[in-house]
């Protein structure tokens, strides 16, 4: 967000995504992610907003993955509410928002320090009506 906010982008919306059900204590690892949509410029409000806590985060591939339900929260936003056709994921691990935004028919970028997650991104296919 700070990243964003220093190129002078805006935050369109932040969620949080449960890993785990609501209120389930964790130690270690977060049983929580965040998503986060940015813009180059302010935007107008969305004319369909959705939730700011995804209690589902639907099928992970692996325990830091960002499930595939809340991909699709993302993606069909995008779909519905901009004119941007590519996702950009700069923390992709597994790829799971990479093979979800391809499903729908969007392109996708991702980015990630580890060579083996990379190349579990590249592998991942997610049909666009399965979980």
């Amino acid at each position: 967000m700070r990243g964003v906010e220093a190129e002078a982008g805006s935050i369109v919306w932040h969620k949080i995504v449960c890993r785990r059900p609501p209120g389930t204590v964790a130690v270690g690892r977060p049983s929580y992610s965040h998503m986060i949509c940015a813009a180059r410029s302010p935007r107008a409000l969305p004319r369909r907003p959705g939730p700011d806590v995804l209690p589902d985060a639907g099928y992970m591939s692996w325990s830091r993955a960002m499930g595939i339900q809340a991909c699709r929260v993302a993606c069909r936003f995008l779909l519905d509410e901009t004119d941007t056709r590519v996702v950009v994921d700069p923390f992709c691990g597994r790829g799971t928002v990479l093979a979800v935004a391809n499903a729908m028919g969007l392109d996708a970028i991702g980015v990630d320090t580890g060579a083996k997650r990379c190349r579990a991104a590249r592998a991942l296919t997610i049909s666009a009506l399965s979980d």
